[in-house]
């Protein structure tokens, strides 16, 4: 019983730690999670794109190549870059950044 529990708690234990958020800075194009890497509204820039999908239930995002990574935290910040490319430093757990800081990319 003792070996069964121990085990149990181990198990528990490791299945917490990919739960765990992990440090990192990413640069890419702050976008919204609609629309990912290519915006769909037609004459529209990525920007009024970007904070239209938002007002509409989207959320903001970064593209970085392929991927799109959801942003939380720091909405105003990340609203001020909308549409342009910028690196974005905070926890990432899953698809998703919780921003600690965010500034316009070189």
């Amino acid at each position: 019983m003792k070996k069964s529990l121990a085990a149990l708690m181990v198990f528990a234990a490791l299945a917490v730690v990919p739960a765990m958020a992990a440090p990192t800075t990413l640069t890419g194009v702050v976008t919204d999670s609609m629309c990912g890497a290519h915006h769909m509204m037609p004459g529209a820039s990525p920007a009024t794109c970007t904070r239209a999908c938002v007002k509409r239930g989207a959320q903001f995002a970064l593209a970085v190549g392929n991927k799109v990574y959801i942003l939380s935290g720091e909405k105003a910040a990340v609203n001020a870059l909308a549409g342009e490319k910028a690196t974005v430093k905070g926890n990432l757990s899953g698809n998703t950044i919780t921003v600690a800081a965010i500034r316009a990319a070189k």
